[in-house]
C-alpha cells in the first residue's frame, strides 16, 4: 500500500484506535478516525461523525480510500451484565454490517477491510495453544460459568457480520486481538500496573491460566503489515510467548520495583473485578492465543516476550 494511502478508522477514538490512528499519521498516511464526539482535526488526524449503525455521510470517506481498519465496539472493561452484554454485541455486529454496507456502495472501495474480533473467541485451555489452524473455539468448555459462552458468540457473530458482506475484490482480515498493552490511562495495563504497585498483583485462582498480550508497538506494525501482505481470514494478533497469569504478575512487579504481591483466590478475583467495575473472566480465563499466520507470514516481532514488554511499559 505504500506511504500514502488514506485509511479510514472506524471506531478510532478509543484507547487503541489513538495510539493506532497517531502512529499512522506519523508514518505519511492520511488517517480519518469515525466517532461519535469530536469533529475536526487533531494530532494530524481527521475526526467524522459516525453512529455506529448506519450508513450516513461518513460513507464517503471510505470511498476511495486505500484500506478500512474498524475498530468499533463497546469496551469489555465493565460487568458482564445483560444490558451491557446485549450493548457489546449490537455495538460489533451494527458497527460492521455499516462498514460492510458503505463498501458494497462505494464506487471505489478499499482494497482491504481489517476487523477488529478478538483472542476470546478461542476456548479456556491449558494443554496447546490456540492458532489460527488448529485452534478450539470456546463455548463448550466444562466446569466454566455458562455466560463465558456469550463472549464467544459476540466474537463469532462479530466475525460472521464482516465475511457476510458480500465484496468481491475487497480482502478481509478478522484481527483476533489479545490484550494489548499500552502507557497511559484507560487500558488494561494502566490497571495492572496500578494493581501490581499497590501489592495487589499475585497470582488469580493459583495463576496457571494462560495470558496471551501484545505490546502496542507490535500492533501498529502488525496492522500495516496485514494492510501491505495479501493475507486474508482470521489472523491472531498476540505476541508469540503467552505465560501463565502467575509468571505474567511476577514479570510485571519486577518491572515495577514491587517485591511482592497477594495472591487471590478465585472469589477474591470476582470481589476485585466488581469493584473495577469489570468482570472476573478477563482475569480467570485461560488465553492460550499464538500468532501462526504472523510468524509464517515473517512478521517479526519488536518484543515477543513479556519481561522486556513490561520493562519497555514501565
Amino acid at each position: 500500500m505504500g506511504d500514502v494511502g488514506k485509511i479510514v478508522i472506524p471506531g478510532g477514538s478509543g484507547h487503541i484506535g489513538t495510539f493506532l490512528s497517531r502512529s499512522l499519521a506519523a508514518r505519511g498516511h492520511e488517517v480519518v478516525v469515525l466517532g461519535r464526539g469530536f469533529e475536526g482535526v487533531r494530532d494530524g488526524v481527521r475526526h467524522v461523525r459516525w453512529d455506529g449503525r448506519t450508513p450516513g455521510p461518513w460513507a464517503a470517506e471510505i470511498d476511495g480510500a486505500a484500506a478500512v481498519v474498524n475498530l468499533a465496539g463497546r469496551s469489555v472493561s465493565c460487568r458482564y451484565t445483560k444490558n451491557n452484554l446485549t450493548e457489546m454485541m449490537a455495538s460489533r455486529v451494527d458497527s460492521a454490517r455499516a462498514v460492510g454496507a458503505a463498501l458494497a456502495q462505494a464506487s471505489a472501495p478499499p482494497p482491504v477491510w481489517l476487523q477488529m474480533s478478538t483472542a476470546t473467541i478461542y476456548a479456556h485451555r491449558f494443554d496447546q495453544p490456540n492458532d489460527e489452524a488448529t485452534g478450539m473455539i470456546g463455548g463448550h468448555e466444562p466446569d466454566v460459568p455458562g455466560y463465558w459462552r456469550f463472549s464467544v458468540d459476540i466474537a463469532t457473530a462479530w466475525e460472521r457480520a464482516m465475511s457476510d458482506a458480500d465484496l468481491p475484490g475487497v480482502r478481509k482480515v478478522a484481527l483476533r486481538t489479545a490484550i494489548v498493552m499500552a502507557p497511559g490511562r484507560g487500558g488494561a495495563f494502566d490497571v495492572l500496573r496500578r494493581m501490581a504497585r499497590l501489592g495487589l498483583g499475585g497470582p488469580a485462582a493459583g495463576g496457571r491460566q494462560y495470558m496471551s498480550w501484545l505490546h502496542w508497538l507490535d500492533f501498529v506494525l502488525a496492522v500495516e503489515f496485514l494492510l501491505e501482505n495479501e493475507i486474508s481470514g482470521p489472523v491472531n494478533l498476540a505476541a508469540p510467548n503467552p505465560l501463565p497469569q502467575r509468571d505474567f504478575v511476577r514479570a510485571l512487579r519486577r518491572a515495577c520495583g514491587m517485591p511482592f504481591g497477594l495472591p487471590a483466590t478465585a472469589w477474591m478475583a470476582s470481589l476485585g473485578a466488581f469493584a473495577l467495575r469489570s468482570d472476573p473472566e478477563l482475569l480467570l480465563k485461560s488465553r492460550f492465543v499464538v500468532p501462526g499466520v504472523l510468524l509464517d507470514a515473517g512478521f517479526e516481532f519488536q518484543y515477543p516476550r513479556w519481561p522486556e514488554a513490561a520493562a519497555d511499559l514501565t
